[in-house]
């Protein structure tokens, strides 16, 4: 991993192409640049120029035509840069072609990602992930690597000394100990699944609702869970602050608490394989009783993010999931009328303004039926006292001529209790009563 430090820093050009031929996502636009330069300034380094190209159709060779690629070269060597990097997704021959064309590094934004994953990921599993997906970047790569060695062997007739067979016995070799890697990282994250999935029926056995914050990276989720739950969990204004995810308990009201549950921002162009890469951490959105999609209210471009998020939630399986957008950065809008409607809430996570209503939006959406019930049980039931302490939120036990305890219980329990509760709650009439 690259060591950064204010007196070494990357010298990058930037350079992006637009073509009719590509989709509308995939091409590079005034802002999609602007994104790529906050995140090579995320992973360390600083933009020298930027070179932003309009044809019909990329360039099979160079991706953006043999004049611009000279054009490119020559910003390279004014601004004494030492690396090329391209908003678009370059193929392992483009990127060797261009990395031999212009005399120094290129890396695509995929490239760019994984390594800004790389710095920011903390616990073993996101460096788990984050080392399968660079794996699975650097494998249909390799042949690009040993592609000369490959050609100069199988160009008819007799092969230049020191060229015949090592060139793809060595391709083959790193191809066959990439997919075992790829083979071991994958089985470390099911496990990771795995463990998840025990902790996941611990707590729908619990009947603990799951809120998951979801949105375009910096728009202000760790703030608002911050805000939220008095955690104090690092909100930086940079790009992919968060890697890891991080669950929180936060009460909505007496009788119902959640857990708040923060996760790796989205962004465009977002590597397919990161995103495959992430789904032991992105799962968490498939098993949300709740999505609140946190949108930077204050970005002029909030829509086109909140359609990408809206894509890649949609690609993890979480288009059925009940959702709030919560529209952060209210202080900073620019509008005459706030976003609203019956699932929007408009807020400040810095200010607090707004939070009271989305904690009211929470509460109702997620009312899980649980009440605050007097409980008086004979001693010789003394072991319902222990269940009630692993189960419910016990809030008093006093010791009488029975046990009287007071605590919250969700529907499930207030059914198993029924004969011992002797206030706030009164057992639903069966049909054949009325």
């Amino acid at each position: 991993m690259t060591q950064y430090t204010e007196d070494k820093r990357d010298r990058a050009v930037l350079v992006g192409l637009s073509a009719h031929s590509l989709p509308r996502e995939e091409c590079a636009t005034e802002a999609s640049m602007e994104e790529l330069e906050a995140l090579l300034e995320t992973a360390g380094g600083v933009c020298v120029g930027m070179a932003l190209q309009n044809r019909d159709a990329p360039e099979a060779r160079t991706f953006i035509g043999e004049g611009k690629t000279a054009e490119v070269k020559e910003l390279v060597r004014n601004a004494g840069a030492d690396l090329v990097i391209f908003d678009n997704a370059l193929s392992p021959s483009q990127q060797r072609v261009l990395s031999e064309e212009l005399g120094v590094q290129v890396l695509d934004r995929a490239a760019l990602i994984l390594d800004i994953f790389a710095q920011r990921a903390r616990t073993r599993e996101g460096r788990l992930q984050v080392e399968l997906a660079q794996y699975q970047y650097l494998l249909p790569r390799l042949t690009g690597m040993w592609g000369h060695l490959v050609r100069q062997t199988a160009s008819g007739g007799k092969s230049p000394i020191g060229t015949r067979g090592p060139g793809e016995t060595q391709l083959e070799t790193d191809r066959r100990h990439i997919r075992r890697k790829i083979a071991k990282l994958q089985e470390e994250l099911e496990q990771v699944r795995r463990v998840r999935a025990t902790q996941r029926q611990l707590r729908e056995k619990n009947e603990v609702p799951v809120v998951a914050l979801v949105g375009y990276t910096n728009a202000g989720k760790s703030t608002l869970l911050n805000a939220l739950t008095g955690a104090e969990i690092p909100a930086n204004d940079r790009l992919f602050d968060t890697l890891d995810t991080t669950t929180r308990t936060l009460e909505i009201s007496d009788t119902c608490t959640v857990l708040l549950s923060d996760t790796v921002g989205f962004i465009r162009k977002l590597p397919h394989h990161l995103v495959e890469a992430f789904k032991a951490t992105l799962e968490e959105l498939s098993y949300a009783d709740l999505l609140l999609h946190v949108i930077d209210a204050s970005n002029p471009e909030w829509r086109e993010q909140a359609e990408v998020v809206e894509h890649l939630v949609d690609e993890l399986g979480s288009a059925g999931t009940p959702r709030i957008d919560v529209f952060n950065k209210a202080d900073c809008y620019t509008g005459d009328i706030l976003p609203h409607g019956a699932d929007i809430v408009s807020l400040s996570a810095k200010t607090g303004q707004g939070l009271d209503k989305l904690l009211e939006m929470i509460g109702t959406r997620l009312d899980t039926g649980a009440r605050r019930v007097v409980l008086q049980i004979p001693y010789d039931q003394g072991g319902l006292v222990d269940l009630l302490h692993r189960q419910a939120k016990v809030e008093r036990v006093d010791y009488g001529e029975a046990i009287e305890v007071t605590a919250v219980c969700t529907p499930v329990q207030l059914g198993r209790l029924r004969g011992y509760i002797v206030s706030g709650w009164t057992p639903p009439r069966e049909f054949w009563e009325e």
